[in-house]
């Protein structure tokens, strides 16, 4: 009985059981309106052409658009209804105006401190690829800032609580997912200790990424140990699609000096502290030096959305730094309100801008037209491109969609692999020897378009290489798939796996 009244209380089942009850009013509404059918039907068809005319207009990827379009043609009574609660843009003005004032505050201080880096004077294409990133995502690059990759969940968690032991000033975290156990309980531990201490100790934590492992609240209960919290877009059981928006970005900042990106959340699987969906393999990356303040300021602009505060960034830029390494390093962030696709627009220009190989790591292979174009002409005029996905599934139908694709991109000379051991998390681009990308940004639509992502680009530094041996090793523990098995898969099931990937947008 305990158990059953521990399950009913959860917070996902409560707000399961509300979006469900609105469900019931809203269809049993609906219902009652027969009685005007006339009038009721054409008043949701002339809804749905307008919906149709809006879609068909705005600025939203085409396989968006397809994936709607379909819905409110085929159910023209109630298609344009579902497009208002679920497709349809709810961030409002108001909130779009707020963050690109927030957006345009953080440049400002980025650009203002940080040196000439001397990139100018590099190959045309780092210099085209390094000025997109500045224009478009508020970050400059920089030189003076030593680049570690770390290509396992484990040994991030081993750097991050080294560092985290010598803070001193202040500590910034901000992450998609925490969950209690091994890693969460021994970090919070040390968060602790320096709140008590009088260092600054600032947590933000996405609320829809945690509904399923914090509870209800757990903001206060971080905020009783001394450590400031924000939640990013709190939950409301009321059907909206302004959910859909979310923070995906992890970041961690100490004392201005030390600063952690890349694909692992805090819970226990990113670090295999247990089995779920086998081995689970994500990367991540440190940097140290001048680079760092970059992720501050992202932080901190997030921080000032959420408590509609203006904070002087000066103050947190780094005094000091002994570090001199090779290369360059642009960390940027990708604002799914402000309609610049920055992720994906870096990711093509590594792409298209390719000489010798293109080595990917993705736990989700949800493309676009453009990015299939991008891939298979690259393949085609002769690039090595190679693409490692994930075996064992998280979501099995998202990975019928990243099957789905297998065999257009095979048939251009794409090789693909699957990490054989279980589920690869990581999201990394090594490019021709020169450049890679080490952040939160899946090749899916949700990460493309809808969430709030980041990583850092990386041009001739150390980690470059890193990514690449890491790469070899990931794949030696992959199984390749060729042309010939993706045409032996049934019809059946290329049937599903297409009607799937015409709704890949909205999942």
């Amino acid at each position: 009985m305990k158990k059953v009244l521990r399950f009913l209380t959860q917070r996902v089942v409560i707000t399961a059981l509300f979006i469900l009850i609105q469900a019931v009013l809203l269809f049993g509404i609906i219902w009652k309106l027969n009685n005007y059918f006339v009038y009721f039907y054409a008043a949701s068809v002339l809804l749905s052409v307008v919906m149709t005319l809006k879609i068909i207009n705005d600025k939203s990827n085409p396989a968006y658009k397809i994936a709607w379009l379909i819905p409110i043609l085929l159910l023209p009574v109630f298609g344009g209804l579902i497009y208002i609660l679920f497709g349809s843009d709810r961030t409002g003005h108001y909130m779009r105006k707020k963050l690109k004032q927030i957006g345009t505050e953080m440049r400002e201080p980025i650009q203002r401190m940080s040196e000439a880096s001397g990139i100018e004077k590099e190959s045309e294409d780092a210099v085209n690829q390094s000025q997109y990133i500045t224009r478009n995502a508020y970050s400059p690059p920089y030189k003076n800032t030593q680049t570690e990759y770390l290509p396992m969940g484990e040994i991030k968690f081993e750097r991050m609580v080294e560092e985290l032991k010598k803070a001193k000033k202040y500590i910034f975290m901000e992450y998609f997912i925490i969950q209690e156990g091994k890693m969460w309980n021994t970090i919070l531990d040390i968060l602790k200790e320096k709140a008590a201490q009088g260092v600054d100790v600032r947590v933000i934590y996405d609320d829809m990424g945690c509904i399923m492992t914090l509870p209800n609240g757990y903001n206060k209960k971080l905020e009783s140990y001394g450590i400031k919290c924000s939640v990013f877009n709190p939950f409301v059981p009321i059907l909206s699609s302004k959910f859909n928006t979310r923070d995906h970005r992890k970041i961690c900042v100490i004392d201005g000096n030390v600063g952690f990106t890349g694909g692992i959340n805090l819970a226990d699987e990113y670090i295999n502290a247990y089995e779920k969906h086998g081995h689970w393999k994500d990367t991540s990356v440190m940097l140290k030096g001048e680079g760092v303040f970059a992720l501050t300021a992202m932080f901190l602009s997030m921080w000032d959305y959420l408590h509609e505060e203006k904070e002087d960034y000066s103050k947190y830029y780094p005094t000091e730094w002994d570090t001199s390494a090779p290369g360059y390093v642009q960390p940027f962030t990708d604002n799914p309100l402000d309609d610049e696709a920055v992720g994906e627009t870096v990711y093509l220009n590594l792409i298209n801008k390719a000489k010798h190989y293109v080595y990917i790591t993705t736990p989700y292979l949800i493309l676009d037209s453009e990015m299939i174009t991008a891939l298979s002409i690259a393949a085609k005029s002769g690039v090595d491109v190679r693409i490692i996905t994930p075996h064992i599934a998280d979501k099995w139908y998202v990975h019928a969609v990243s099957r789905a694709h297998y065999e257009n991109l095979t048939e251009a000379g794409v090789k693909i692999y699957e990490y054989t051991p279980g589920f690869i998390h990581a999201k990394t681009f090594v490019v021709d020897d020169d450049y890679a990308v080490v952040g939160t940004i899946n090749l899916d639509y949700r990460s493309l378009y809808l969430h709030f992502e980041c990583a850092a680009w990386m041009y001739q530094t150390d980690s470059v290489a890193a990514v690449k041996e890491d790469f070899f090793k990931t794949q030696q523990l992959s199984q390749e798939i060729t042309l010939e098995e993706c045409r032996k898969v049934s019809f059946v099931r290329k049937l599903g796996r297409s009607v799937l990937r015409v709704f890949a947008p909205l999942m």
